[in-house]
C-alpha cells in the first residue's frame, strides 16, 4: 500500500491504472479510503543505471529526479510540457541502460541535454547551458550565445 500523501495513512485503493506507452511506468489514480482525496502515484520497472562520475571525479547514482529538475528549471515559463520532458528523460534512462556501461560522466548526460533543449527552445537551452557550463564572466556567455547564433544561421541557409 502506498501512503496518502494528504493525512499518511495507508488505506486507500486504486481506481485507475494506465501503462505507458512502451509499457515500463504504470500510473495508478488512488482515493485514500480515510480522508477521501485522490493521488496518482507511478510505478517503475528497477532499472540497473550507471554511476555518474562528477567533474570532481565523486560518483552517485544516476538520479531521474535531478535531471527532470534541471531540465524543469531550464524550461520554466516556456513552451515546453512535462509530458515532452518525462518522455526525454525515459529515453535517456533508456539509452543509459542499454549501453550497459557501470559509469557515466556527468558531461555526457549534460550534453546529450543540451542537444535536446536546442531543438525544443533556445531560451531553455541558455539557460540550462549558463548553469551547466558555469559561465565565469560574460565574454563566456556572449561566445556561447554566438555560436549558437551562427549554427542557427548556418541551418536556415
Amino acid at each position: 500500500m502506498m501512503k496518502c500523501p494528504y493525512c499518511a495513512k495507508i488505506n486507500n485503493k486504486v481506481i485507475d491504472s494506465r501503462s505507458s506507452k512502451d509499457g515500463r511506468v504504470i500510473r495508478r489514480r488512488r482515493e485514500c479510503l480515510e480522508c477521501s482525496r485522490r493521488f496518482t502515484t507511478y510505478e517503475r520497472l528497477e532499472d540497473v543505471l550507471p554511476m555518474v562520475i562528477k567533474k570532481d571525479g565523486r560518483r552517485e547514482p544516476f538520479n531521474r529526479d535531478k535531471i527532470v529538475a534541471g531540465i524543469r528549471k531550464a524550461c520554466e515559463k516556456r513552451p515546453i510540457s512535462m509530458q515532452k520532458i518525462e518522455e526525454f528523460v525515459d529515453s535517456l534512462e533508456l539509452y543509459f541502460q542499454e549501453l550497459e556501461k557501470k559509469e557515466i560522466k556527468n558531461s555526457r548526460i549534460g550534453e546529450m541535454i543540451m542537444e535536446k533543449l536546442k531543438d525544443w527552445d533556445e531560451v531553455a537551452y541558455v539557460r540550462f547551458a549558463s548553469v551547466y557550463r558555469q559561465f565565469r564572466d560574460i565574454n563566456e556567455f556572449m561566445t556561447e550565445l554566438e555560436e549558437m547564433l551562427k549554427s542557427r544561421n548556418e541551418g536556415s541557409k
